[in-house]
């Protein structure tokens, strides 16, 4: 049985996954889980450190175990890491679970939102417009293939993007 009570947020860093997700959460009287803070929780250490010591591959490790253990709950808001989609497992486990929603958003606003933030391994770069601009070409065909709705976060105000997708996520599960 599909569980379509779960609603998973996917996209790239920067988003708004958190932000949104948070706000969907209250408004619908469900808990919210955030996959990177649940991982942080878990291993009593930042995103940056396990980069750090176990590389992108062994937080992806990581962050599969977490997306396994969050879908197997029931009537949840969930955002998940930008780069969640990268694995098989991960996308078939959302699918299956939950009404997948891709948030996305122009570049230029993401790196707006993103440009202080030294919390995101991946954008320590000398070149962070480039290093978006080839996850979002690596990343775009895994969010599209499992969304169940799109919708684009960088002009809407935050509220009118949740209400949007409560409106398709009730017209999706009747």
């Amino acid at each position: 049985m599909v569980r379509r009570e779960n609603i998973y947020l996917i996209g790239l860093m920067g988003t708004g996954k958190t932000t949104i997700g948070r706000q969907l959460a209250k408004s619908v009287k469900l808990p919210f889980y955030d996959t990177d803070k649940a991982i942080e929780e878990s291993t009593g250490v930042d995103i940056p450190t396990i980069f750090e010591f176990e590389g992108e591959e062994g937080f992806r490790e990581r962050e599969q175990k977490m997306v396994q253990q969050l879908t197997q709950l029931n009537g949840i808001i969930l955002a998940t890491g930008g780069g969640t989609v990268l694995r098989e497992q991960n996308r078939n486990m959302l699918k299956q679970n939950g009404f997948v929603v891709y948030l996305q958003c122009p570049i230029d606003r993401i790196l707006e939102r993103t440009r202080r933030d030294t919390q995101r391994p991946l954008l320590q770069t000398e070149n962070p417009r480039d290093r978006l601009e080839g996850l979002h070409k690596q990343r775009e065909p895994h969010y599209l293939s499992c969304a169940d709705f799109t919708i684009d976060t960088g002009t809407l105000p935050s509220k009118a993007v949740v209400i949007r997708i409560l409106e398709e996520y009730r017209a999706a599960v009747g």
